[in-house]
């Protein structure tokens, strides 16, 4: 009996062990994906990725899932940390970090920036025809100088993502509530209203979710220099560039696509007399999706007013049947008061007293009973039509 007990607690102690290290290695799992759409699955701890990226632990903390934070987009000196619904990233100017690759709700993302990442074969064919056709070369700086930056690429998916994912679950609750509304002005009951409550609920948290991302984007909107702070190539160029003063150090390896990306910037920094917080382009792509988050808004606020409206009419609804039970206690009240008049008179010549006007008088209980009815019919109509005078009952 005694190594039963024991066996049994060593097989706890051993799944306990085996959730705890599965707990952790879902929290240590990333995947680094590169300029060229490769990705890499890395089992490494916070600290790692401190030193890989450069981040401070306070920023890398919003990402941790076991602690609850808002929907963020930071801007650092060298990254941009995301924490927007299930999707927790650092971009930096080479490479994109998601937490949690294996998510069921994170690998379309993989896919997709996997997908979208990697950059068109017409740098590397104009680079490599240069040498033979030197008139090309002025076309293939143009095309640099329009290139899109890598971290707005990575921002873009996923921002698009976001976007659609709330978009989906909009939609969702959508197809669910408005039915069930329905269903429930035609017939309310309680499995009606319980199912209503329910979907209510999901909406408010829903719409949390949203006026989340929606403030994020408007708060990065409304401020220049946080945008500012989200040009992590343009940065690296001018920490880079010859010019600069800073003396900063280069925490990211040479590569030809930041090399490219550096004589760009120089060169457009040359030509145009645009400064740091020139962000025209980061502002046009965060209202196109401050769009979409305010249209995925605007459908939740009017599913809410829908619901308003249905409670409304229910009350209504309500109100009408208490109206007809209180009609309908004046009529058996009014009722009770006549025939307790009937039911006094009855009462009074029922007694057993000796009265002389009751000997030889037979006809005298007809027309007592006549008359008594007559009285309290009359009592009974004057009562109605009293009540309709004031309003009280319908005509």
């Amino acid at each position: 009996m005694a190594g039963d007990v024991v066996a049994a607690a060593a097989e706890v102690q051993v799944e306990t062990a085996l959730s705890l290290k599965k707990k952790t290695a879902v929290s240590r799992s990333w995947i680094a994906i590169d300029h060229s759409g490769q990705g890499v699955i890395l089992d490494v701890d916070k600290y790692a990725i401190m030193r890989r990226v450069q981040i401070h632990a306070r920023d890398l903390r919003i990402l941790d899932p076991l602690l609850s934070y808002p929907s963020t987009i930071l801007g650092r000196e060298r990254v941009i940390v995301l924490n927007l619904e299930h999707i927790k990233a650092i971009i930096t100017a080479e490479e994109v970090l998601l937490r949690d690759p294996l998510d069921d709700g994170v690998i379309p993302i993989v896919e997709e920036l996997q997908r979208r990442l990697p950059q068109d074969n017409l740098m590397g064919q104009g680079q490599g025809e240069e040498d033979e056709k030197p008139g090309l070369q002025n076309d293939v700086e143009t095309d640099e100088e329009n290139e899109f930056p890598f971290e707005f690429r990575a921002l873009e998916v996923v921002l698009e993502a976001v976007c659609s994912f709330l978009d989906a679950r909009t939609r969702d609750l959508e197809v669910d509530t408005y039915p069930a509304l329905d269903e429930l002005t035609s017939k309310i009951s309680s499995r009606n209203l319980d199912r209503v409550r329910k979907l209510k609920s999901a909406m408010t948290r829903l719409t949390n979710r949203v006026q989340k991302v929606r403030d994020e984007l408007e708060q990065l909107l409304d401020d220049d220099d946080d945008m500012a702070d989200l040009y992590l190539s343009r940065k690296l160029a001018g920490a880079s560039s010859p010019h600069s003063s800073s003396g900063a150090p280069n925490w990211y390896l040479p590569s030809p696509t930041i090399g490219s990306k550096i004589a760009r910037t120089s060169r457009a920094s040359a030509m145009t007399v645009q400064g740091e917080h020139d962000v025209e382009e980061l502002e046009m792509l965060l209202e196109a999706y401050f769009m979409q988050i305010e249209g995925t808004l605007n459908k939740l606020t009017t599913l809410r007013e829908y619901i308003d409206d249905t409670e409304d009419y229910i009350n209504i609804q309500l109100d009408n049947h208490r109206n007809q039970l209180i009609q309908l206690e004046l009529f058996l009240c009014s009722g009770t008061v006549c025939l307790s008049v009937y039911s006094l008179v009855a009462a009074i010549f029922g007694m057993n007293i000796p009265y002389t006007w009751k000997e030889n008088h037979g006809y005298v209980f007809k027309w007592v009973v006549i008359v008594t009815g007559i009285i309290c019919a009359s009592l009974f109509m004057s009562i109605i039509s009293y009540a309709r005078h004031k309003g009280l009952v319908g005509s």
